[in-house]
């Protein structure tokens, strides 16, 4: 029997408004009374795809999940608007909503790609709304960084743009668009009924309900992609304001995406990699991210845990 992933109903749902007056929903998951937890994700998804990882954190923690502006369960709005600088500011007011409707509390971030990307630019900017960050295979160059990895990136990056503005932005039903991911080499290691749940995650009906479409349109994920490496730069790693782990894929796989095998800086960053997985860690090994952040929240902030 194939397993079907079914996002649970969170324990609450809020909003938040950005500076120019788009709306992100915030959902609270979890254990109301544990340590909290904010979740988001990558270029062109959903935090609900990421249900696998963070299920094995519900009993726990207090988790709130959002997604980024114009993905997921939020509306599109201005494709002007849509770019790093815009997230990265987007994520105070998203910090001061969830404390504003879900009360005080200190807050663990725990991001992937270009979510883990924009925290970090933020952490190395200002004060940090977080008390410590997590972040699964981020996107950054540190100033001075190997000039061979800012070349691997920007290749990469450059590449995934331009399979973006080709990708296909209707499906005739989200079982077709999941049929697809299961074919690309990129997803082949998800665990069973991951690329359903993402298909479901990321697409929605159509306004005539005639098939389905993505969430993010095609052109808003390539224009991130191509802001990118203008950005990889942007964190300096010796002023981040809390905290920092990262987690990575297997630098040595066809499918990973920050290639630490030739970034010498990788002595300042708490670092660690869980083997034979790509980009997509978190939903081929959620487990062992998950043991691998926790043995990092135990060691910065032993109090989360009890």
């Amino acid at each position: 029997m194939v397993q079907r992933w079914s996002v649970p109903k969170p324990i609450a749902v809020g909003k938040a408004t950005m500076d120019d007056g788009t709306e992100i929903s915030l959902r609270r998951h979890g254990n109301p009374d544990g340590t909290r937890m904010v979740l988001s994700h990558a270029n062109g998804f959903a935090t609900d795809a990421y249900y696998p990882f963070w299920r094995l954190l519900l009993d726990r923690f207090d988790l709130v999940v959002y997604d980024f502006r114009n993905h997921g369960w939020n509306a599109v709005t201005s494709f002007a608007a849509h770019n790093i600088p815009m997230f990265v500011d987007d994520n105070k007011y998203v910090a001061k909503a969830i404390e504003a409707q879900f009360g005080p509390k200190p807050r663990i971030g725990v991001f992937h790609s270009l979510s883990g990307q924009t925290a970090a630019v933020e952490a190395s900017r200002v004060d940090n709304a977080y008390e410590a960050l997590v972040l699964f295979d981020p996107f950054f160059c540190p100033p001075g960084c190997d000039p061979r990895h800012r070349a691997r990136l920007e290749k990469n990056m450059g590449g995934m743009a331009d399979a973006a503005k080709r990708r296909r932005s209707n499906f005739e039903s989200a079982a077709a668009y999941a049929e697809r991911l299961r074919r690309s080499p990129a997803f082949e290691r998800l665990r069973p009924g991951v690329a359903d749940l993402i298909a479901r995650t990321t697409l929605r009906e159509s306004a005539d309900r005639s098939e389905f479409e993505l969430r993010c349109p095609r052109e808003y994920e390539a224009k991130i992609y191509e802001q990118g490496i203008q950005y990889v730069n942007s964190v300096e790693i010796e002023a981040l304001s809390c905290p920092v782990k990262v987690i990575g894929s297997d630098p040595v796989e066809p499918h990973s995406f920050l290639p630490t095998v030739v970034m010498k800086e990788i002595l300042e960053l708490n670092y660690d990699f869980i083997p034979e997985t790509t980009h997509f860690l978190q939903l081929e090994e959620p487990e062992e991210c998950v043991a691998t952040m926790l043995q990092f929240v135990s060691e910065v902030l032993p109090d989360s845990l009890r």
